[in-house]
């Protein structure tokens, strides 16, 4: 019996998962981080005495999926951009609460983990996972298992730049595509159209105001026919596709899951998507198909929380 955690901006969120990626029991608490690392370091134990309150287990690990950089060696977490963490181990009162192994994961790479041990990649080797939410995270599974590269700060993908000298990234570079890939990427994109099509649907549906807009308002436009929306989404699944066909092409992974919030709206790009992927990956030729499959992910916010548990396997 193993426990996962993901820990995220808002909530932490927690279950007892089996070794087949089942989820057995569940809990969820909100994140205080008004109180510095102690507050979050506090969370991290309260929800998992509450997972194990009443049942008399004794876990075989505890993994933590964490939003930002880690080293898994010494527990501790280097940098998250969203919570008040850095340079510092939060994994050594678990460790003395409970006497079993602690492992830390980037929260992306625990999604991907997860989706191969129990989701849309189960029984894949060679996959990686794309997160299209807020930013762009990413996750690479090589031969079954999660590469971290040297400093675990591998997957990155949101931050490889797909247009030279386009938008400003928080990174510090400019066209990363992030910056056009994530939901803020297409909302970016929308307003660019809606200042263009003054009479687009968008406008009524954000009350008049682009700084209403997001990704449900430009996909129900979308499904409603409406111009500025109908170019936005081709851009944008434009540049999806530029950043999958660049993985391709490095990687050649049996497969390219994709979740996230955007993910929902499967129905209006999926197609489009692997069409312009077919027209950009080098391995194009009837010779080399079927060749990488592009996916949707299935365990939306479970992924994380499953990946977390398998670290420990």
């Amino acid at each position: 019996m193993n426990i996962g955690i993901d820990l995220g901006g808002t909530n932490i969120a927690a279950a007892i998962v089996d070794n087949e990626g089942n989820i057995t029991k569940r809990a969820e608490i909100q994140t205080e981080s008004k109180g510095g690392s102690k507050s979050i370091i506090d969370g991290l134990v309260n929800v998992c005495r509450m997972l194990l309150e009443d049942t008399g287990l004794q876990p075989a690990s505890i993994g933590i999926g964490v939003p930002g950089a880690i080293n898994n060696k010494k527990g501790e977490v280097i940098f998250t951009p969203n919570l008040p963490l850095r340079d510092i181990c939060i994994t050594e009162e678990l460790r003395e609460k409970y006497n079993c192994p602690i492992h830390l994961g980037n929260d992306a790479n625990c999604a991907a983990l997860g989706e191969t041990v129990a989701g849309g990649a189960k029984g894949a080797k060679d996959v990686v996972l794309i997160t299209l939410g807020t930013g762009l995270g990413g996750g690479v599974i090589l031969n079954g298992r999660l590469h971290t590269g040297l400093s675990g700060a591998a997957g990155e993908l949101g931050h490889m730049v797909i247009l030279k000298d386009g938008r400003e990234c928080g990174c510090g570079r400019f066209g990363c595509w992030e910056r056009y890939a994530s939901a803020t990427g297409l909302i970016a994109t929308a307003i660019e159209f809606m200042g263009a099509y003054r009479e687009s649907l968008l406008w009524e549906l954000c009350d008049g105001s682009a700084a209403n807009i997001d990704g449900k308002i430009i996909f129900k436009a979308f499904r409603l026919n409406d111009i500025a929306a109908h170019l936005t989404v081709e851009l944008y699944v434009e540049h999806l596709a530029a950043g999958i066909a660049n993985i391709i092409n490095i990687l050649e992974p049996e497969l390219i899951c994709i979740g996230g919030g955007i993910s929902n709206a499967w129905d209006c790009f999926s197609e489009l998507l692997q069409e312009l992927v077919n027209i950009e990956k080098f391995p194009r030729f009837p010779s080399q198909q079927p060749g990488t499959q592009i996916s949707k992910a299935l365990l939306g916010n479970n992924a994380g929380i499953i990946g977390a548990a398998a670290l420990g396997w």
